[in-house]
């Protein structure tokens, strides 16, 4: 019997419709158009046919793209080159901290061309290569116009030290530009190209960028110029280590060596930050930049524009921020504000009254929340202004109006403390300390009890205390002796006290520590 025979006869079962199911399936794979399965029944199996797959493409939805911005901003942005005729970086002229964490960490642009970077063991430091005396060295940066008179951003640290400058626009053509200022605490500098005043420019934002938003970063790196990536806005308001201003906006478009000086864009176009510095373990892009933010750019530009140099509103009180520990040993329920850890002689603070201790809450009515915020907040306003100071002294507010001064360009030095040596050492076994009073060590001056040996692993140590640091106050209360020092302390843990607030001398700077108590 034929199998056509044998399924017009038999009966359909389970077994008949799994031949059936192969058998449709087998006839199918030899690709023929429609097979003939039972009278009057037919599996119509489709025809390959090639197919256009770009065309296909054309129709479907299209992922939004940033080609119509950069086309219109990226003419505005110029590569910048300088020569200078000595070497323009060593570790010792760096602009920021030594040892700070943008000291160790944070990468400069612009090294010298045909420079190798540093080995891993010496990245971070920020070291440029010293050329032979009477070598040029070749730097290179970024930039853009702000003005269709060729008036240019760019970062001090590109420019810094340069014996020419040298601006190649997006066309390719070349311009020599002159430095019309720099504010080495912002990293922020002006250049001017003559001769055209129709150079096509970018404006600054008005408004801040939000967290979560895109962001286009366009520049030189490593001279391949008018490079543009794109990423978004990581996080604001960082603090980096760079100086009493920080305030940078952290993003994760690809930036790197050269990049420096260069604009960060918004989706409309604006410039939202110039890119100043990355984090960057082995020297590259690892998705962590910074940029100073456009309200920072226009201050500072305002004023380079018009005077050349930056002049900053200064009160001249050392301040500190007021931890958690600190807080407590107060009484105070939040964290909030500026500790004044000592006002500078003939400042305007000591002649409005600002005492050590106060802790400074509002400008001008304004929240302060914290000490960096104090010091952009002084810092942006033009001296000779007059500021109100909400003040809190002893659990008590105060109004303080004063005259801002200028900020002084250089500290006055001082010589640090001789290193002290007496006999007439004492211990406080219960904080790891041995102290002497200061007349008794020579130059400590006359006032508090000097550290002369922090045991290793003792509170003291754990607290930051080092050997020939000066105690002034313990609870705001002056010390001239290790007893007073002890006393004080015992007193304190005696009245239930978790913490107790030491204002302590360290060379130059002054400070304030909670010290933590409940530990033999």
């Amino acid at each position: 019997m034929t199998e056509q025979s044998q399924l017009n006869s038999k009966p359909r079962g389970p077994l008949a419709l799994r031949r059936l199911a192969l058998l449709a399936t087998a006839v199918a794979a030899l690709g023929a158009g429609a097979v003939m399965l039972a009278p009057g029944v037919s599996l119509q199996v489709p025809m390959a046919r090639a197919q256009n797959v770009s065309q296909q493409a054309q129709n479907a939805p299209r992922p939004v793209g940033f080609a119509d911005i950069v086309e219109r901003v990226k003419p505005a942005v110029i590569s910048v080159r300088v020569r200078v005729d000595a070497p323009r970086v060593s570790m010792q002229d760096s602009p920021f901290p030594q040892n700070s964490p943008m000291d160790r960490f944070f990468r400069r642009w612009g090294v010298p061309e045909g420079e190798e970077l540093p080995p891993d063991s010496q990245r971070g430091q920020r070291a440029v290569p010293v050329p032979p005396p009477g070598r040029n060295v070749t730097g290179q940066g970024s930039g853009f116009f702000i003005s269709a008179d060729g008036y240019a951003v760019t970062n001090n640290h590109v420019v810094d030290g340069a014996s020419s400058v040298q601006v190649i626009a997006d066309d390719g053509r070349s311009y020599t530009a002159r430095v019309i200022g720099t504010d080495p605490r912002t990293d922020l500098a002006l250049v001017k190209v003559d001769g055209r005043s129709d150079f096509p420019f970018v404006v600054l934002s008005e408004t801040a960028p939000r967290i979560g938003d895109w962001v286009l970063a366009v520049g030189n790196p490593f001279g391949l110029g008018g490079t543009v990536t794109a990423g978004i806005v990581s996080a604001n308001g960082r603090d980096i280590g760079a100086g009493p201003y920080d305030d940078f906006i952290q993003i994760d478009a690809p930036v790197n060596r050269g990049n420096s000086g260069g604009p960060t864009f918004d989706v409309n176009g604006q410039v939202i930050g110039v890119n100043t510095a990355i984090f960057s373990p082995s020297g590259g892009n690892v998705g962590i930049a910074f940029a100073i933010p456009a309200s920072t750019v226009r201050s500072v530009v305002a004023q380079l524009r018009d005077r050349g140099a930056v002049t900053r509103g200064w009160i001249g009180v050392q301040i500190q921020p007021v931890t958690a520990e600190i807080a407590d040993s107060l009484n105070l329920k939040s964290t909030q504000g500026a500790l004044v850890a000592e006002p500078q002689a003939g400042s305007p603070a000591v002649t409005a009254g600002i005492r050590a201790g106060d802790i400074i809450t509002h400008v001008n009515g304004a929240l302060v929340r914290d000490a960096r915020e104090l010091a952009r907040t002084i810092g942006a306003m033009p001296p000779k202004a007059s500021v109100r100071l909400t003040v809190l002294r002893n659990g008590a507010e105060q109004a303080i109006t004063l005259t801002l001064g200028e900020l002084p360009n250089q500290r006055e030095a001082r010589a640090a403390p001789a290193r002290p040596e007496t006999p007439r050492a004492t211990e406080v076994p219960r904080l790891g300390l041995t102290l002497a009073p200061a007349p008794d060590v020579a130059g400590s001056g006359d006032q508090g009890v000097v550290i002369t040996n922090v045991e290793a692993g003792s509170i003291a140590a754990e607290h930051g205390f080092r050997p020939g640091d000066v105690i002034l106050n313990i609870a705001d209360k002056p010390v001239k002796s290790p007893a007073e020092v002890r006393d004080m302390f015992a007193d304190a843990q005696k009245g239930g006290a978790r913490n107790v607030l030491v204002r302590v001398k360290s060379g130059d700077s002054i400070r304030f520590v909670a010290v933590r108590l409940g530990r033999a």
